[in-house]
């Protein structure tokens, strides 16, 4: 746990370079990352979500690819499509962008429900099918993905049974004033657009990081109080429709330890538990539809609840 502490530290530090502030934030990502989950990022454009997936990307020392959701892209544009060799006369697979270690879906909601369904398979289970074969997707494999959550005309918003399959839905926010002269004061020393960030580990380390995570101990106290989070969801018929499934709990478990993970400990305590569960299950909740037009957000919801389910006695 040490060593994931270590290297956590040293990869937020290079994103750090890049991104000013938002620390909670870049934890979180990292934090996903090491538990070996997706991350939807949603908030308005120019607020550097499509930097901090580039930055993370160096900052890990692995693959990275981009891609510009739009209304016209295909499934074959992110998965790859079979050519025929005139020369060997068989077809010959050219992989897609999909091949890679972290994958950015630039505005994943422009793109019509066939394209976003193509993501589903290699998001869930780590392989690609095309035409009867299957092809395994390379380690690590970590789906960015960024929406405008404002404008919504000629968008495809997704499906529940996908927005189940991000582990976290994160909100950046506008930076603060002294944030954002620092911002304009770094871009003025550096005299370019591009920030210097060296990798300090590799796609062998970072699989090795997030097998470490397996260690950490989750006491039976824990796991009855992600278990009591998760039902007070489904209890709470006031002003959730459905609530967050087993799928939800395991987030939080998966979570939990590589939170704890990154500050040096290879137990869970109850604070990991609150410290990922709004990112964690918000996105899984279905609110009553007399409360899709109010200001009643998923997230202001999640965290009431976690203010009214006990928290065990640390030992």
């Amino acid at each position: 746990m040490e060593e994931v502490e270590l290297k956590g530290k040293e990869v937020l530090g290079e994103v750090k370079k890049a991104i000013v502030g938002k620390d909670e934030v870049l934890r979180l990502i990292l934090t996903t990352i090491l538990a070996d989950g997706h991350i939807l990022l949603e908030d308005l454009p120019g607020l550097a979500k499509t930097l901090m997936a580039k930055s993370f990307a160096r900052a890990l020392g692995v693959e990275f690819r981009r891609v510009q959701f739009t209304p016209d892209l295909l499934p074959s544009d992110i998965l790859g499509v079979s050519i025929f060799n005139q020369k060997t006369l068989e077809f010959e697979f050219k992989r897609g962008p999909v091949f890679t270690n972290v994958l950015l879906a630039d505005e994943i909601n422009r793109a019509p429900p066939k394209t976003q369904s193509a993501l589903l398979e290699a998001m869930q289970e780590r392989q690609v099918t095309i035409e009867g074969n299957t092809y395994e997707l390379p380690k690590p494999f970590i789906v960015i993905a960024t929406q405008n959550p404002i404008e919504q005309e000629g968008t495809y918003p997704l499906p529940e049974a996908q927005l189940d399959r991000f582990l976290v839905r994160l909100r950046v926010g506008y930076p603060s004033k002294e944030e954002e002269i620092e911002i304009l004061r770094r871009r003025m020393e550096r005299k370019k657009e591009e920030v210097d960030i060296h990798p300090v580990t590799t796609p062998e380390e970072v699989v090795e990081m997030q097998r470490a995570i397996e260690d950490v101990y989750v006491s039976d106290a824990i796991l009855e109080y992600i278990t009591d989070i998760v039902t007070a969801t489904r209890e709470n018929k006031k002003e959730i429709e459905v609530g967050a499934s087993p799928r939800g709990s395991l987030a939080l478990l998966k979570l939990s330890r590589a939170y704890a993970a990154l500050n040096g400990r290879d137990y869970v305590i109850p604070d990991d538990v609150k410290a990922v569960a709004v990112p964690a299950l918000s996105h899984r909740l279905i609110l009553k539809r007399e409360l899709w037009y109010t200001r009643v957000s998923q997230e202001s919801i999640t965290k009431k609840l976690l203010d009214r389910v006990p928290v065990p006695k640390f030992e």
